[in-house]
């Protein structure tokens, strides 16, 4: 099973606009998808249809998987392990990665996304971040940013921080900031410091296609390529 980690640059930037976008994509095209995100916080249970984790599930159209897509939900819309702590519990590295592996083991798909919470660096438990529940998971990322004013010293920062504990980046992904600058001159601002990964400006559209997402993760076959197949 494909795998992939869906990280951000920051808190309410896109991850699950664009999660939900690629999913969508690759059901159109007969692909296996599913989709985990180990904890959140901010879950409200009384409309669960608002959250990341209800947001996936739709994407899926699967309605009932909110506790297979997220096992940790917890109300208080603080980092993990203050909301955690709120209620009573107390979040481990751990657990989190177990909790991954464990879904990881179901060869049951073709792609599974793992959704962070929050940014690179944000906190998930009292020691360790993000980027430490990426470098045990050992997975390819998908880096999700903004288009704020700022957003590229934060893309390249993430960019820095992830490839030096090993990781590898699949793309960036662009998502289109509310009052923000101009999504694609921000984009080519980006692209004059970054050429390694492919990016994908990504309007915050519900139509959005996800197709040259798709087109990477999973790659079509060229017509020569099918034709040697059959």
């Amino acid at each position: 099973m494909k795998s992939l980690f869906v990280a951000g640059t920051g808190t309410d930037i896109g991850k699950t606009h664009v999660a939900c976008a690629l999913i969508r994509a690759l059901r159109l095209r007969g692909q296996s998808i599913d989709a985990f995100k180990p904890v959140v916080s901010g879950f409200d249970p009384d409309d669960p249809d608002v959250s990341d984790p209800g947001r996936l599930a739709q994407a899926l159209d699967e309605p009932g998987a909110l506790h297979r897509i997220s096992p940790r939900r917890y109300r208080a819309p603080l980092a993990p392990n203050l909301a955690a702590a709120l209620e009573g519990d107390v979040l481990s590295l751990d657990d989190l990665v177990g909790d991954c592996q464990d879904r990881l083991a179901r060869p049951d798909r073709d792609l599974l996304l793992i959704e962070g919470a929050g940014g690179v660096m944000s906190p998930m438990t009292d020691t360790a971040t993000n980027l430490d529940l990426m470098v045990a998971l050992n997975l390819p990322v998908l880096l999700v940013a903004g288009s704020y004013l700022g957003t590229v010293s934060h893309v390249l920062t993430a960019l820095e921080v992830i490839r030096s504990r090993g990781l590898s980046v699949t793309a960036i992904v662009m998502s289109e900031s509310l009052a923000a600058p101009d999504l694609g001159q921000t984009g080519r601002m980006l692209r004059g410091f970054e050429t390694r990964a492919p990016l994908i400006l990504a309007p915050r559209d519900t139509s959005w296609s996800a197709t040259e997402l798709a087109d990477l993760t999973f790659p079509q076959a060229t017509k020569d390529e099918a034709a040697k197949v059959h």
